[in-house]
């Protein structure tokens, strides 16, 4: 029965280190910045709890879609960490030939 527990107890520290990451940097007043600034660790915790469950987890699909999520997660967080990157440095605006827009985020 240790295991639920410790299953419970990782998911626990997960939530708390994403919700920590979320509200950490407090708000800018820029919209966007804050947006991404929140949304790289929301997704980081996504891909935390999907790796929990390839550890803890049993069920194919469920495993399936943990390893989907961990995939297109990290994708996610890599666009909008460079987007995030580029709005802190002031440019270049989405849909210019050096961002585009979405597609840029989710890569290729």
């Amino acid at each position: 029965m240790s295991e639920p527990l410790s299953f419970r107890d990782d998911m626990d520290e997960s939530m708390a280190r994403m919700m920590s990451g979320m509200h950490g940097p407090g708000y800018t007043g820029d919209a966007d910045v804050d947006f991404l600034a929140m949304m790289i660790p929301h997704h980081a915790g996504a891909v935390d709890m999907a790796r929990l469950v390839l550890q803890h987890g049993r069920d194919p699909a469920t495993r399936q879609l943990a390893e989907e999520i961990i995939a297109g997660q990290t994708i996610e967080i890599d666009g909008m960490t460079r987007r995030l990157e580029q709005l802190r440095r002031g440019g270049p605006p989405a849909g210019t030939a050096a961002y585009p827009l979405l597609g840029g985020l989710r890569g290729p």
